[in-house]
């Protein structure tokens, strides 16, 4: 078994989490109302862990989908985390992290659509 087939499995662990993460972020944004950070970290968790999901199930014939997982995930967790760090603590995860997260995002939607110009692995 290849690295790249070991880290399959995280584009489906990643995938999860941030899937369980926006619908509980949606219920704190809801019965909170506070919904400014919360529904935005919601927003980018639930919108992120399908494409993730997708990638596992599509990994041998992506040829991006690991550094793809990587980025859109990475990015993602640090993005939706910045603004829970901020709501819950008033303070950022570190300087910048939120354009980071979503720096992380761009570049990995980016990389997932060059995949659209390589060859599948055989």
């Amino acid at each position: 078994m290849t690295a790249n087939q070991r880290l399959r499995p995280v584009a489906l662990f990643i995938g999860g989490i941030l899937g369980a993460a926006g619908v509980a972020l949606a219920a704190a944004a809801t019965h909170t109302g506070e919904s400014y950070m919360l529904g935005n970290a919601s927003a980018m968790c639930l919108a992120h862990a399908p494409v993730l999901i997708a990638l596992f199930i599509g990994w041998n014939a992506i040829r991006t989908a690991l550094p793809a997982t990587m980025l859109l995930g990475l990015g993602t967790l640090i993005f939706a985390g910045d603004l829970v760090s901020r709501h819950f603590f008033g303070s950022s995860l570190f300087p910048m992290a939120a354009p980071t997260g979503g720096m992380g995002m761009i570049i990995g939607w980016l990389v997932l659509a060059t995949g659209a110009f390589l060859k599948p692995r055989a």
